[in-house]
């Protein structure tokens, strides 16, 4: 269970590669469309799991996601 799946990996490569480029985290619609998943709730459930597993943190704001 210690390790992340495929989709979790290109999800928190995502969020890398986006701070890195524009100098703060992406959005949850912006995850979604880099990755390629049609729903933001996906998107919002693997971010939860990632959350989870102490990968990443998440505020109340639109772009409050921090890699731990």
């Amino acid at each position: 269970m210690n390790e992340i799946s495929e989709r979790e990996r290109h999800i928190l490569r995502c969020i890398r590669e986006w701070i890195a480029d524009h100098g703060e985290a992406p959005t949850v619609a912006e995850i979604s469309r880099a990755v390629g998943l049609s729903s933001t709730g996906s998107t919002a459930y693997q971010l939860g799991k990632l959350e989870q597993r102490g990968l990443i943190s998440r505020g109340r704001g639109w772009r409050s996601i921090r890699l731990c």
